[in-house]
């Protein structure tokens, strides 16, 4: 049947053929969000992972009202997104009481923000003014980085702070988690420890400024993965960091002319494998909301949300 392009990116209840028994067809329902695969199939993001739908089994879908969410426990939020953080290394970082003020020039949003995962041991305006006098002083825009619906994310909120709507990453992001395992060799694949001249040419457009070589190559137990062609010429990159028992995925990039075959997931699988080695149990990594091409792709490899967090920042910069 024809599936209405309304219905993409609203949650279905979407019924479709599995097989077939005494000649009569077997049907079975798939409820989440709905996402485009192409002219030929849709995905539907379910609780319990994504499932692929040819569009020609199709029988009927409908929407849905939005689920309860469901959340992952405080603490599982507050462990992950420490790990997440000492994998994603600043140049510079402060403790204030369970807060983490963070700068590296500028370099991407999550290391130049302020992670609130506690107590800053202040009130909570008192330690806003410190994330203030901390970023002045490291010469960047003053951030807070929050989980959604935390507690600091109320208390941050409740002081006047707003949605970064000017971060070019996207103010909100998607914290997603996938069990990792073996994978077969792919011998297109390499994962060396240290990050090759075209592999920072891919990442950061040439050579590294401090900033970049700090977030970027500064975490122990880093991997960076490149896949080649067999000339020998870069065709797409991710770097890899094993913390604690997870290993974050980033920097995951294709050259334009080679999208569309499989590199994408090639990578991931590698960089899964690679941290499995390393005494990995999950992956983990983080992607804007409104990067639909990428939450696609990671839904087809399974993975899901674990939680959401937020960029806040004072009302003159987040308008």
């Amino acid at each position: 049947m024809e599936i209405p392009d309304a219905l993409v990116g609203t949650r279905v209840a979407l019924r479709h053929r599995v097989g077939e028994r005494d000649g009569r067809p077997l049907l079975t329902d798939a409820v989440g969000e709905l996402a485009a695969d192409g002219p030929a199939a849709v995905v539907v993001r379910t609780r319990r992972g994504p499932v692929r739908v040819e569009r020609a089994a199709v029988v009927a879908v409908r929407a849905v009202p939005p689920a309860v969410p469901r959340r992952a426990p405080l603490a599982a939020v507050i462990r992950l997104e420490g790990l997440c953080a000492d994998a994603w290394p600043a140049q510079v970082e402060r403790p204030l009481g369970g807060w983490r003020l963070r700068a590296a020039g500028g370099y991407t949003g999550r290391a130049n923000a302020a992670l609130a995962l506690g107590d800053p041991g202040l009130p909570v305006p008192a330690a806003l003014e410190a994330v203030r006098d901390f970023a002045r002083e490291h010469g960047v825009a003053p951030r807070v980085h929050v989980p959604v619906g935390s507690p600091w994310d109320r208390a941050v909120a409740a002081a006047g702070w707003v949605l970064d709507v000017g971060h070019a990453r996207g103010a909100e992001v998607s914290v997603l988690v996938a069990p990792v395992g073996e994978a077969p060799p792919d011998e297109r694949i390499d994962l060396p420890a240290q990050p090759s001249q075209d592999w920072w040419e891919l990442a950061v457009g040439g050579p590294p400024t401090p900033a970049q070589r700090q977030v970027l190559a500064g975490a122990p137990d880093t991997a960076f993965g490149m896949l080649r062609d067999r000339e020998g010429t870069l065709l797409g990159q991710v770097r890899a960091t094993v913390v604690a028992d997870h290993v974050h995925l980033s920097t995951l990039a294709v050259v334009p002319e080679a999208r569309r075959r499989g590199h994408a997931g090639a990578l991931l699988a590698a960089a899964g494998a690679w941290g499995a080695a390393h005494g990995a149990r999950w992956a983990v990594l983080q992607v804007a909301l409104q990067n639909d091409g990428a939450r696609a792709l990671y839904d087809r490899l399974g993975y899901v949300e674990h939680h959401r967090y937020r960029y806040l920042v004072p009302p003159a910069e987040g308008s």
